[in-house]
């Protein structure tokens, strides 16, 4: 990691989930070693969910199990999500290393993601998190909808911070707040991450921002601004949650990349590689892909362009 920015990979699991054409266990591992070797920081495998409700998933477990099995080439944390208990086993037992699990902030989006109420949804979180710190993991805990919702369109910033709230006295001091119908704007990032730091200066802030709207960069700049370290993204913008109105990819992670590279940021990171990957996942699913650098090219500033606000 190089200028404090965090890089979290999550194109193996948010990027895949919402693809019909299931991508064997081999291509997966075969993706997943340009991304390790690339620089980035996180690498989220996938989720433990029910194979009958995202097929793409069902392999998570195997994932996990080669990565365990085997000497990772740069020191990359590998990250599960997960839903319930049972997923939580299924991590514990193969490896997981960081866990990621959340709540929305939207009854409709919570009850058609879990099943469950926010207020269920959030008594149950909170006790896999304690079950996963006793067994010594790595816990990011966020709130799903927080910019506004699909189905219910804006969600008031109080019901986020009622879940933020329950995070911190629960002494969950990782947290996310995560785009998931693409409506957030730079503004309304600001003035959330700005709430959250009031609550508690020495919070560790995540984001995860979808491009359904086109503001996917704008809004990670704005989160920069705020003093967000970790940015979750997935190589050549693939992804959206199945169980929002209107899916939109993830921020790329190339274009993110390039973005904080002409800035001076995380030179450290191969963008070659990234590229070279989304242009092998665009064959692959011989379509092109949401991701922008990847076929325009990636402009080379001649050296470090020095940063005033950071």
């Amino acid at each position: 990691m190089a200028n404090g920015i965090i890089m979290h990979e999550v194109g193996l699991r948010d990027g895949l989930q919402m693809e019909k054409q299931v991508v064997s266990t081999a291509q997966k591992i075969a993706w997943a070693e340009p991304l390790i070797d690339s620089g980035i920081d996180i690498l989220q495998l996938g989720s433990f969910v029910h194979p009958e409700k995202i097929p793409q998933m069902a392999d998570t477990d195997d994932l996990f199990r080669h990565f365990k099995s085997i000497q990772k080439t740069r020191p990359v944390v590998v990250s599960g999500l997960v839903l319930n208990e049972k997923g939580l086993e299924r991590g514990l037992a193969c490896g997981v290393e960081m866990f990621c699990m959340g709540v929305s902030a939207s009854e409709t989006h919570s009850r058609k993601n879990t099943g469950m109420s926010v207020s269920e949804a959030t008594d149950r979180i909170l006790r896999m998190a304690r079950a996963a710190l006793e067994a010594k993991k790595k816990i990011q805990v966020s709130v799903q909808s927080a910019f506004g919702c699909g189905y219910e369109g804006h969600v008031p910033q109080e019901e986020v911070m009622k879940i933020v709230r329950r995070y911190l006295e629960e002494g969950l001091k990782n947290i996310s707040l995560a785009d998931t119908a693409g409506r957030a704007t730079p503004d309304q990032v600001e003035r959330m991450y700005g709430t959250i730091r009031t609550m508690d200066p020495d919070v560790e802030l995540s984001c995860h921002f979808h491009n359904t709207y086109g503001l996917a960069l704008a809004n990670c700049y704005a989160a920069m601004k705020t003093g967000v370290k970790s940015f979750e993204s997935s190589v050549a913008g693939l992804g959206g949650c199945p169980f929002t109105k209107i899916a939109g990819g993830n921020v790329c992670t190339e274009d993110l990349v390039h973005m904080w590279q002409r800035m001076g940021l995380r030179r450290d990171i191969s963008l070659e590689k990234l590229i070279d990957l989304a242009c092998d996942m665009s064959k692959f699913f011989g379509r092109e892909l949401p991701g922008t650098i990847y076929r325009t090219g990636p402009i080379h500033e001649p050296g470090p362009i020095p940063l005033k606000d950071w």
